[in-house]
């Protein structure tokens, strides 16, 4: 028999690539975050790094109502919208799920790209062809027109999650349950519903995190009363470069990541002992 050793050279070249590029995308993605984190406790008058000092300043600045209260209803606008969004998207996302989830496979193929299509299209371009037709047919910039929006753009990031999960879930179930005797609401209700819920909650995090950090839907199809969060942190930066900015961004990162930890403990498969 003969021996053959493989090159180690190649596996070198291979691991100092993956290991030396993934480093380098790890800190260009950590990096920013924790610079801005770090911002946001500074005692200094304006956005710098290295920051002067330490001090919550800002943050009690940012909890005042009498100096925030304009980002406090930026903030409260924000969250109703990307709460709405999320409504929204379950409404026209779920069904298609589990209609898709019944279609052949060339069906399916023929359609997706119709349903995905929104995340394709730049949110720019839409958001401009939005307030255009919505001129058009008398609508006029609104909150409301703001949600449709936010549902038109992101909702098919809750149909792409729970379509993944629809995928892996096995038809024998839901025609047991017919046989059985149960009505199509309760095969709904008690089998398809429930082992659709990791798809639909991974997607309802999707849609309401990008619908809450959203610009360009929002700048086109928001009225001048619905001042949201983002726009708003733009306009303070523009203006004075004000760290209540970094403040909100540290906000905003803690609750996104105390959300990701929570998603991912009710999410996670439960493990016999």
């Amino acid at each position: 028999m003969h021996n053959h050793r493989e090159n180690p050279i190649p596996t070198l070249l291979y691991k100092a690539f993956v290991f030396g590029f993934g480093s380098l995308s790890l800190i260009y993605l950590v990096a920013p975050i924790v610079i801005a984190i770090t911002m946001s406790f500074t005692s200094g008058q304006t956005l710098k790094y290295p920051p002067e000092g330490f001090s919550l300043r800002w943050y009690e600045a940012l909890i005042d109502p009498v100096r925030s209260g304009t980002e406090h209803i930026a903030a409260g606008n924000s969250l109703k919208i990307a709460g709405l969004a999320v409504l929204g998207s379950l409404l026209f996302a779920v069904p298609a799920t589990i209609g898709m989830a019944r279609m052949r496979r060339s069906t399916v193929n023929a359609l997706e790209p119709f349903l995905l299509a929104p995340l394709v299209l730049p949110s720019l371009v839409y958001g401009l062809a939005a307030l255009i037709v919505a001129n058009f047919v008398g609508f006029q910039p609104s909150l409301w027109l703001t949600v449709v929006g936010h549902v038109v753009v992101f909702g098919p990031l809750m149909y792409r999650a729970a379509s993944v999960v629809a995928q892996g879930i096995n038809p024998s179930l839901a025609e047991a349950s017919t046989v059985m005797g149960a009505t199509w609401y309760t095969t709904l209700r008690r089998v398809i519903l429930p082992l659709l819920t990791p798809g639909i909650l991974a997607g309802a995090f999707l849609v309401f995190i990008q619908s809450l950090d959203n610009v360009s839907v929002s700048l086109f199809l928001a009225d001048a009363q619905t001042t949201v969060l983002p726009l708003r942190m733009f306009a303070l930066i523009e203006e004075s470069l004000d760290v209540r900015v970094a403040a909100m961004s540290g906000i905003l990162i803690g609750l996104t990541l105390v959300v990701m930890l929570v998603a991912r403990r009710v999410l996670a498969p439960s493990r016999q002992a």
